[in-house]
């Protein structure tokens, strides 16, 4: 069974990071592509990082140069390093894998709040 499941939430004041884990329950090189996604209160979901199967990595304007998408094969995890936290980035945070370009799985989600 396909499972995602996040780790790394909390809160924290601006300026400052967080890291938000994302662990498969199978080897991520089965996943296509992988991203995070987040929603703020009121708002859209909306695409923060992707990374494909090759390595290559996106990023919205808003979180370039302050966050960081990486993965560790060994682990089947996958990372978003967050630095220089703003208010605005407070959202729930989800991951998301196209297992073997066939389906989306998602993870539960975690909560990063930054207080200004």
């Amino acid at each position: 069974q396909v499972q995602l499941v996040e780790s790394g939430g909390g809160l924290v004041q601006a300026g400052g990071s967080l890291r938000l884990s994302c662990a498969a329950s199978v080897s991520i090189g089965s996943f296509s592509s992988i991203d995070w996604h987040r929603q703020a209160p009121g708002k859209q979901l909306e695409l923060v990082a992707s990374i494909t199967s090759g390595g290559s990595t996106n990023y919205v304007d808003s979180v370039k140069g302050r966050f960081t998408f990486s993965r560790d094969n060994a682990k089947n995890t996958m990372y978003l390093q967050m630095n220089s936290l703003k208010p605005e980035d407070t959202a729930v945070y989800y991951c998301r894998g196209n297992y073997m370009s066939r389906r989306y799985y998602w993870s539960q989600g975690t909560q990063v709040t930054v207080s200004s």
